[in-house]
């Protein structure tokens, strides 16, 4: 996609924040021209990563969460808050390169999937018939069960299967082999994270513990046996070498790292807590050679961090960018400044996106016959006390919407059930200004508007 395709796209969920969405499309186009650049060039050439500064609720997530699933990449999402300085009690940052090869692991095994589902459903078709039909049945009796079967008409039909009675009795026993525990060893650091150690040593206790149990038959209904022995032809189909291989190919090419809440680990300049947190600024500098390019080693082989996407966000409430160290902020050298969100913006997400919340309620009531009908004046009455409360407590954003909706429709919700629609004399249910009013008067007459849900 073009630059301005994937604007279009993300204009379609996401409003307003032109100039986040054009850094991130920008961003994702010098992927797509490095990998058509020669290869002696192409090694030298590095994503330039983004810093988004905006308050919460106001799309950062939204924005790089969507450009993960337009590029179908890796993508992982962490708070940089949850991460502390190797040597201290919690995750440390290698962990984040891990979770993106899990996922970059799960992503290509579910192309392979996708690639060979025709040949998954013969062999599963193939093994619910042998198990429904005798031995010596004939190809009509099994061409008609095989019709049946496909009708939907024997999902209830009790079969035998073998399954391994190890975790979740799917058959297919450890996946992979048993994660090694030398390369998440880092034998340059004087501390090794004994979480991820530990979790290591689990991993693999229970990968041998599924190669050595036996399988055994068990009477499981049609419907129930089909996900199972569709998993398992699918691992009979997967090359695990070949899986692994792209995986990290997929992760260190096109990975996306979105690091939110950066802002949390940056002590203020001129604070007096600038050292009241002994780990923030430990934790800046364990991300920095993950940011700037180095190898992590994950339970499926090293990994290079070159090439790696990191988008960075952050409210800076308390603190300003600058207050980043030095070197972190060389390596974040795109910025962009989302804005907060105004009584025409929360009109237009109320009603332009595909998903919208309107659209979301609506369909919610559609399936008790509740036709759900908002007036124009309605809508912007939402998105003035949206703009009201955020101004007056807390700017949270767009998620100020999901509460403000929620108090409006919770007597309609409530008795949604109880009003006797049927699909042939359905109940329409109209919500104007006066409704809103009247469903949020009591919040917006009391002064301390943070005491009370909104």
């Amino acid at each position: 996609m073009t630059p301005r395709q994937v604007v279009d796209h993300l204009d379609r969920y996401i409003i307003g924040q032109n100039e986040a969405k054009k850094a991130v499309a920008i961003a994702m186009r010098n992927r797509w021209r490095r990998h058509r650049v020669p290869t002696p060039l192409k090694s030298e050439i590095v994503p330039k990563n983004i810093l988004m500064i905006g308050p919460t609720g106001c799309g950062k997530t939204e924005i790089a969460r969507r450009l993960a699933k337009i590029a179908d990449a890796p993508f992982v999402k962490v708070e940089a808050s949850k991460y502390t300085e190797l040597g201290y009690v919690g995750r440390d940052v290698d962990g984040i390169i891990r979770d993106l090869v899990d996922n970059a692991v799960n992503i290509v095994k579910q192309r392979h999937r996708q690639r060979q589902q025709g040949v998954i459903d013969r062999a599963v078709e193939k093994t619910i018939i042998d198990a429904l039909c005798t031995p010596n049945g004939d190809e009509r009796t099994r061409g008609s069960f095989l019709q049946l079967l496909r009708d939907g008409k024997l999902e209830d039909r009790l079969i035998e299967i073998e399954i391994s009675s190890g975790r979740g009795g799917t058959g297919t026993g450890g996946r992979y082999p048993p994660p090694q525990l030398g390369p998440n060893i880092d034998n340059n650091s004087p501390t090794t994270n004994r979480n991820e150690f530990m979790s290591d040593i689990s991993a693999m206790v229970q990968s041998l513990s599924f190669t050595s149990r036996e399988k055994q038959t068990k009477k499981l209904p049609v419907a129930d046996a089909r996900s199972i022995l569709a998993e398992r032809e699918a691992e009979k189909l997967m090359n695990q070498d070949m899986i692994i291989r792209q995986a990290l190919k997929a992760a260190a090419e096109d990975g996306i790292v979105f690091i939110d809440e950066i802002d949390k680990i940056v002590s203020p300049s001129d604070s007096w807590r600038k050292s009241a947190d002994a780990s923030a600024e430990g934790v800046q500098r364990d991300l920095l050679p993950i940011i700037e390019g180095s190898v992590v080693n994950t339970r499926y082989g090293p990994l290079n961090t070159d090439h790696i996407l990191f988008i960075c966000g952050g409210a800076f409430h308390s603190s300003k960018p600058s207050d980043l160290m030095a070197e972190l902020q060389g390596r974040l050298p795109i910025r962009v400044e989302l804005k907060g969100l105004t009584k025409d913006e929360f009109y237009r997400i109320l009603t332009e996106p595909e998903n919208n919340l309107i659209k979301q309620n609506t369909a919610l009531l559609e399936t008790e016959n509740v036709h759900l009908i908002f007036t124009d004046a309605a809508v912007n009455e939402i998105a003035l006390v949206a703009e009201e409360v955020n101004i007056n407590v807390e700017n949270i954003g767009a998620r100020r919407l999901h509460t403000i909706m929620e108090k409006i429709l919770e007597e309609v919700s409530y008795s949604a059930a109880e009003k006797g629609a049927t699909p042939d004399a359905p109940v329409n249910v109209v919500i104007d200004k006066e409704d809103v009013i009247g469903a949020l008067a009591a919040f917006r007459e009391k002064q301390d508007l943070s005491r009370y849900i909104l």
